[in-house]
């Protein structure tokens, strides 16, 4: 029987979710849109299956096909990559960095990544997480003009000698410094891991530089710019092999057994192969460069409108907006403004933000979903009038001092932005738009 008769409810409630995508513009960095194939291979009969182990050496039977699903995401993800060695099963890219510090780490271990605040990820040594609870985690950062401060880099690794190092972030909008971090990394003998979870798809397309000449470990996410179903990868390159040739074998056993899962979700990890197979045609790579120039066409019509954002532009997807010239803490009135207008963005810190993660002075957006829809330079320039418009309108809002005002201040501004005529008028126009660039169509 079908979902629509059998729980009509959440049946309901997905269809709700599929009109919101139709009538607005997803811009969160880490989204996209999936293909129907990948859809159907993720909603397929392979859900059903249990294949702890790994191809040829499986704890359960009948998994003969199952096998030849994974063997094929893992020649694909070689492939895509030009890595020799690639491990499929990991549930998202947490759990797949964790795998990480198991395999090259012991608990207490020193280790260094992009401090969060300034666009580093919670799994690269935050305070709050499990990669800092269990080992030493000595973070860095981003200059004023946003880009990585590497002369800190070579100093702290110098002083620490940690035993891993990453690079990659959730928000760093300039290309990575994989080269000369590699360097750093080589010179005081820790393992170089690449974190490529939001540019993965633009390295495969050629849009932005590999770290698979630099790194010894590389891990993404499997959705973001590589378009495909939530899920990670962990890649060695022939350097991490050259490092440790059971490089591979660590990664697998930190996965499992030994790491944070149990059995591998066959149905994601076709999914993780339709995709990969996708990202290996040739339109990918246009696909790939063009959300790169709509990044960038997006990020000069905001400035040129004088919004103010990090770094000064983007050599990526992503974008992040910088709204302390009208006061700290604002992230979350331009992301619920903006979602009030059918446009969908995140709030997000900034560097050396004078505000908490909680209520961030940024707001993070990106291209690779409105790009998927088929939307190019001249979309992005629309699109930024609208939201610098937006900007305009909700500079009046502050922040209030006191923790116990704060929730009830932003609820009053829900309810007023609500009824803002401006917004109202550009829902409208979004609405028009996107019926012009159609997704997921019956």
């Amino acid at each position: 029987m079908k979902l629509n008769t059998t729980d009509p409810k959440i049946y309901e409630l997905i269809q709700a979710e599929l009109k919101r995508r139709r009538e607005g513009l997803e811009m969160i960095p880490s989204e996209n849109h999936t293909s129907l194939a990948v859809l159907e291979a993720l909603g397929s009969v392979l859900t059903d299956k249990y294949a702890e182990g790994y191809p040829g050496k499986r704890y359960y039977g009948g998994n003969q096909y199952i096998d030849q699903i994974e063997e094929l995401a893992i020649a694909r993800a070689k492939e895509a990559f030009g890595v020799p060695y690639a491990n499929v099963q990991p549930y998202s890219g947490s759990p797949a960095n964790i795998a990480v510090y198991l395999a090259t780490c012991n608990i207490g271990d020193k280790v260094m990544g992009q401090n969060l605040p300034d666009g580093g990820h919670l799994t690269h040594g935050w305070k709050a997480n499990l990669s800092a609870k269990l080992y030493n985690s000595v973070p860095y950062h981003v200059k004023k003009d946003g880009y990585i401060d590497l002369e800190e880099v070579q100093k702290l690794a110098q002083e620490n000698r940690p035993k891993l190092i990453w690079c990659g972030a959730t928000a760093y909008v300039r290309e990575f410094p994989f080269e000369e971090m590699s360097k750093i990394a080589d010179e005081v003998g820790a393992y170089f891991a690449c974190d490529i979870a939001h540019i993965a798809g633009l390295v495969i397309a050629g849009a932005h530089k590999s770290p698979v000449n630099y790194a010894h470990i590389v891990t993404t996410t499997t959705h973001k710019t590589l378009r495909g179903p939530r899920g990670g990868l962990i890649m060695v390159t022939k350097k991490g092999l050259e490092k440790d040739p059971e490089l591979g074998d660590k990664i697998d056993k930190a996965v499992f057994p030994g790491g944070l899962q149990g059995g591998p979700h066959e149905n994601q990890i076709a999914a993780i192969a339709v995709a990969l197979g996708e990202a290996l045609r040739p339109e990918f790579k246009e696909y790939g460069k063009q959300i790169v120039k709509n990044a960038r066409e997006l990020a000069g019509s905001l400035t040129e409108r004088g919004v103010k954002i990090v770094s000064n532009g983007t050599d990526n997807h992503m974008i992040v907006i910088d709204l302390t010239p009208d006061g700290p803490g604002r992230g979350v009135f331009l992301q619920d403004a903006l979602d009030e207008a059918g446009i969908t963005v995140n709030k997000n810190t900034i560097p050396q933000d004078p505000s908490s993660p909680f209520y961030p002075s940024g707001v993070r957006l990106g291209t690779p979903a409105i790009t998927t829809r088929g939307m190019k330079e001249e979309e992005m320039r629309t699109i930024g009038d609208w939201i610098s418009q937006i900007v305009s309108e909700i500079k009046k809002y502050r922040l209030p001092e006191l923790k116990e005002e704060k929730a009830d201040y932003i609820k009053n501004f829900k309810d007023e932005i609500r009824q803002n005529k401006l917004i109202g008028e550009i829902k409208q126009k979004v609405l028009e738009l996107c019926k012009k660039f159609p997704v997921y169509e019956e």
